[in-house]
């Protein structure tokens, strides 16, 4: 008999006491079609994102602490840049 396996994804490092502040912001509409590159587990109470769109990339942050979900965006910014963020808030150096 197998054993029943549940597969979650990323789960973020807790934010170190000298980790860098994001700059969060409301949401951009300046394209379409946004793609999610990556992501953290849904099962947390803030989900963040790795997004690419127009030729950028930027971190979507999801808070669903309160009733009514607050989606915010990191600035949009050359890939290199948006993966250095990726990695500061999976690691926790950045939150």
């Amino acid at each position: 008999m197998s054993e029943l396996v549940t597969f979650h994804g990323l789960h973020p490092a807790p934010a170190l006491a000298d980790c860098e502040e994001v700059d969060w912001r409301a949401p951009s509409l300046r394209v379409q079609r946004i793609r999610v590159l990556d992501h953290t587990c849904e099962c947390l109470v803030v989900v963040y994102e790795l997004c690419a769109a127009g030729g950028l990339f930027f971190v979507r942050r999801t808070d669903r602490s309160s009733a009514t979900e607050r989606v915010q965006e990191s600035a949009w910014m050359v890939m290199r840049e948006g993966h250095a963020l990726w990695r500061g808030i999976v690691s926790g150096q950045a939150r």
